[in-house]
């Protein structure tokens, strides 16, 4: 963007030097690039950021040359005298299509072309636009002077009277005012008449309707051209416009009217020609007014500076902002002409530009050091990682699926993991869901590593599943640990390795959960819906209350993978598994200085007879004496009769008060054998 300092004068005084002026527009947020000295004048080349394309038009740089200096802004007048035959007779303008936000006209009669004036020719010159004519040369102008694209068209070469906004149709062609041929493409909108193209709209006009010696009524054009459609366009002709550039970047939609008014009136006041009384202004869906509430408190806390609220005002209202004071914020209303102004922040960097970017400290205020904590939910999911590493190898697996993976798990149609969340737009198949079970990714892992002939594998993952959830935009998200073991435990010269089994894998379960001190842990037999074998999986349960499952996996979930070895998971929830340690008050006690006793009770029961429950049984009837029960032994034979067992526990009986005597030991045997008979029909060995 050049800028001439004389043209710049007719809007505002300046007392200044180039110099002077530059360095403050430049540490106002708005670079002078350069400076040359043209005829006399001075001509600053200003390199604007994107999102201040409004100072693409020289009132515009006069309006912030005004907050910073002081001096009045003098914006000519726009609105010119008018014939009393009215437009409506001679025009009529359509748009058919949304990427037309506004579009205004107005007629000119008893036009006269021909050079503009000398000071006209010079100043556009100086800003690098080569003279036309008076007509082209005036559109020119006042794009320049309000970053208003215009075009003008010689109205007699427009066919029906008419004005027709729209997106242009398979096989038409265009000459453009370059004198070259275009193809157009659907898409690409254009200005016609009643039957062809007559320019590309926000790019450049037509040969057709091209301003000559002979044009004696003119229409003028002042329009709003989506910016994003403008560069496309532009783009696929290879065709890139000053005007083109100003819609890329945006044009003040409140100002069209004005653009269309200066022009018609500098026309006028060359002698170009007579203004038809009226507007032609199709604008439908009119742009709402930005108001944006700002506060002083938040200002200061971002830039850092102790600026009053009284200067903050100040600053708004030199930019000339209409400013709405209240107790402890400020509403402010946005000028169209700067459409890059849409929130806070924005408006604090106004006041930031005002108040003199090198007035701001780079010393950041003194801090007070505050102590980052982690919640007591996040240093219980630190602990379960870490006492599950003791184990297992941890891995991390994406959070994507394979939809496919809900019929490999052979998941029922009912069940509500196939309520997964869908990703709307995947990297390809193989991420298209979110999971509802960690098991995806354990097997998949699994299945690669004995793809490579790592065979022993113990694995685990904390990570969450994901649910929709209607009343937020966002899935729910649950943390789930799970494992998953295959292969046997290392052997050694001495020993020889077991096979890691579902009691493995239970004790290393048993292991994890008794590091946490929960009374009451039960693995009860459960029968599966999906991915796991009937009758070998347990739901995890503590106090009666499920924390989760474990048990080999399926064969044919198995075989669906590639896994060819017996496979055992288990699944807990992590925030159900904290809450229980949260709700549990763990005491400790002193070791007791008298000795303990041990018994080995055998019992036979039927088939049937679960051991955690019998052990239960007899925990509850061997009193608080009796501090440990292990199942040490089963036995089954035909001499214990059809559908029966042996199980034999060790008891340890233990008192905090005295040295316990063998009568005391067998009174509380004898009641645990009467228990046990009554309950499961145990008999004793």
């Amino acid at each position: 963007m050049r800028l001439s300092l004389e043209w710049l004068k007719d809007y505002i005084e300046l007392d200044i030097s180039a110099q002077e002026l530059a360095h403050r527009l430049t540490m106002a947020g708005i670079a002078v690039e350069n400076i040359d000295e043209l005829d006399n004048d001075m001509v600053l080349e200003l390199e604007l950021t994107p999102n201040r394309g409004d100072c693409l038009g020289i009132i515009n740089v006069a309006r912030e040359i005004s907050a910073l200096t002081g001096k009045p802004l003098d914006i000519p007048r726009a609105q010119p005298d008018e014939l009393d035959e009215g437009i409506e007779n001679y025009v009529k303008v359509t748009i058919q299509s949304d990427l037309c936000k506004r579009y205004s006209a107005r007629i000119m009669k008893n036009v006269r072309v021909a050079p503009s004036p000398v000071w006209m020719q010079e100043r556009l010159l100086k800003v690098g636009i080569r003279p036309i004519n008076n007509v082209v040369d005036v559109t020119n102008y006042v794009m320049l002077e309000t970053n208003q694209p215009m075009h003008a068209f010689d109205y007699d070469l427009l066919e029906g009277q008419q004005i027709v906004v729209r997106e242009a149709q398979v096989g038409e062609e265009l000459v453009t005012l370059d004198g070259s041929s275009r193809e157009l493409q659907p898409g690409m909108l254009v200005i016609a008449d009643a039957v062809k193209p007559v320019a590309l709209a926000g790019i450049m006009g037509g040969e057709s309707s091209e301003i000559g010696e002979g044009t004696t009524t003119i229409l003028l054009e002042s329009a709003i051209f989506d910016g994003t459609s403008t560069r496309r366009t532009a783009k696929k002709v290879g065709l890139r416009t000053e005007s083109s550039m100003r819609f890329e970047k945006g044009v003040d939609i409140g100002g069209v009217i004005f653009a269309l008014d200066r022009a018609a009136r500098l026309l006028e006041i060359l002698g170009a020609g007579e203004v038809v009384r009226g507007v032609c202004d199709v604008y439908p869906h009119p742009a709402k007014p930005v108001t944006i509430r700002i506060r002083p408190d938040r200002v200061n806390y971002v830039l850092g500076t102790s600026i009053t609220p009284a200067e903050i005002e100040g600053f708004l209202r030199k930019l000339s902002f209409p400013v709405e004071v209240h107790a402890d914020h400020m509403l402010v209303d946005i000028p169209s002409y700067r459409p890059d102004l849409t929130m806070e922040e924005d408006l604090i960097e106004e006041v930031a530009r005002l108040y003199g970017y090198d007035n701001i400290s780079s010393q950041l205020e003194p801090a007070v050091p505050t102590h980052g904590y982690r919640t007591d939910y996040q240093r219980f999911q630190e602990k379960l990682l870490a006492l599950a590493t003791h184990r297992m190898h941890q891995v991390i697996t994406y959070s994507f699926i394979n939809p496919r993976w809900l019929d490999i798990l052979g998941i029922p149609e009912s069940s509500h993991l196939r309520n997964a969340v869908k990703v709307a737009n995947p990297f390809s198949e193989e991420q298209g869901i979110m999971r509802t079970s960690l098991l995806p990714g354990l097997l998949e892992v699994a299945s690669r590593n004995l793809a490579r002939r790592n065979e022993d594998l113990a694995l685990f993952e904390m990570g969450s599943v994901f649910w929709p959830c209607e009343s937020a935009p966002l899935p729910r998200e649950v943390l789930i640990m799970a494992g998953l073991v295959t292969g046997k435990v290392s052997g050694g010269w001495q020993v020889t390795g077991s096979e890691m089994d579902f009691f493995y894998l239970k004790g290393i379960v048993e292991e994890l959960l008794g590091k946490f001190n929960l009374p009451e842990i039960r693995f009860q037999p459960f029968m599966p819906e999906h991915s796991y074998h009937p009758g070998r999986m347990a739901a995890i349960t503590v106090q009666g209350k499920r924390l989760g499952t474990i048990g080999e996996l399926h064969p044919q979930v198995l075989e669906r993978t590639g896994i060819e070895k017996r496979t055992c998971a288990f699944e807990i929830d992590v925030l159900e598994l904290f809450e229980a340690v949260s709700d549990r008050k763990h005491q400790v006690r002193g070791i007791s200085k008298y000795p303990a006793v041990k018994r080995d009770l055998a019992l036979v029961v039927s088939e049937e007879i679960n051991a955690a429950l019998l052990a239960e049984t007899i925990k509850t009837a061997g009193t608080n004496l009796l501090v440990k029960v292990d199942l040490f032994d089963v036995y089954r034979s035909p001499q214990l009769g059809e559908d029966k067992k042996s199980l034999a526990y060790a008891l340890t009986f233990q008192s905090y008060q005295n040295t316990l005597q063998d009568d005391e030991i067998s009174a509380i045997v004898e009641r645990i054998l009467q228990k046990t008979a009554e309950v499961h029909g145990a008999r004793i060995r």
